[in-house]
C-alpha cells in the first residue's frame, strides 16, 4: 500500500502566502544560515505547496525550480512562482537535469528515504551543485523527545535522524555537514520557557540530546577531499 495516494487528503494542502512574519522567521531559519543571495540557482526538492519558494522568490530569487511528484500541488503552489513548479519525482528530476544549483534545498525529505537511498540520493546531488554550492535540509529530531511527533506523524517516514546520524550520512556520500541548528517553534513565550526547561533539563541528565527542538537544519559542503 502507497500512503502517498491519499496525502492530498492527509495534509490538506491550501496555498502558502508569505507574509511579514515569515520573512522574518525565515530570514533567521533559510536565509542566513543558508548564505543564499539573489542571484543564486536554487532547487528545492519535495517543495510540497511551495512556501519556501515564494519566500525566496519574495527575497529577490529568479532562478528558481521546485519539484514535487504530486500533481495536485500544480494548482497549490503560489501564483509567482508557479511556472517554476515541476510535477516530477526526485530520481526523474535528478536523471534529466542539465542544470547545476548553486543550492538544493530538501526540506522535509531525507526521512522519506531508507538510510542507503538517503546516501544515493546525497549522491547524485553532488552531481548537479555548482562548484562551492551547499545543500540545506531539515529533517525531524529524532535526539529529542519532541522530534517524536514529527517522525512518527506520517506513515511515510522512514529514517529518523540525529543531528549525529545525519553527520554520518553526509560523510559516507562525500560531504562535510557544516552546520546543524534548530527550528524553534512556537510563540516567543513557549519558546522562552521551552528553553529554560531545556537548560534545566540539561543540567541534569547524563546524555542531553545535541538539539532539543522536534525539527533541525544542516547545511552540507562537499569534502575536499571529493
Amino acid at each position: 500500500m502507497s500512503f502517498y495516494n491519499t496525502y492530498n487528503t492527509f495534509k490538506g494542502y491550501s496555498t502558502p502566502i508569505v507574509g511579514t512574519k515569515h520573512l522574518r522567521k525565515m530570514d533567521a531559519e533559510i536565509w542566513h544560515p543558508g548564505a543564499y543571495s539573489k542571484d543564486m540557482a536554487v532547487v528545492e526538492l519535495g517543495c510540497g505547496t511551495g512556501l519556501v519558494l515564494a519566500y525566496l522568490h519574495d527575497k529577490g530569487v529568479r532562478d528558481l525550480t521546485g519539484v514535487d511528484h504530486d500533481p495536485a500541488l500544480a494548482d497549490i503552489v503560489p501564483e509567482q512562482v508557479r511556472a517554476n513548479f515541476r510535477v516530477t519525482g526526485i530520481d526523474e528530476f535528478l536523471n534529466a537535469a542539465t542544470n547545476t544549483y548553486d543550492r538544493v534545498i530538501a526540506f522535509d525529505v531525507l526521512e522519506h528515504f531508507s538510510p542507503e537511498e538517503g546516501h544515493d540520493l546525497l549522491v547524485r546531488i553532488a552531481d548537479i551543485l555548482k562548484p562551492g554550492g551547499r545543500v540545506h535540509l531539515k529533517v525531524p529530531n529524532a535526539g529529542s523527545p519532541w522530534g517524536l511527533q514529527f517522525q512518527h506523524g506520517d506513515l511515510t517516514h522512514r529514517t529518523a535522524f540525529t543531528p549525529g546520524s545525519l553527520r554520518q550520512l553526509a560523510i559516507s556520500a562525500g560531504y562535510v555537514c557544516t552546520n546543524t541548528y534548530p527550528q524553534p517553534l512556537g510563540s516567543p513565550s513557549r519558546r522562552f520557557f521551552g528553553n529554560l526547561l531545556h537548560r534545566i533539563l540539561s543540567a541534569i541528565l547524563p546524555t542531553p540530546p545535541e538539539i532539543w527542538d522536534g525539527n533541525f537544519y544542516a547545511v552540507l559542503e562537499r569534502s575536499p577531499l571529493e
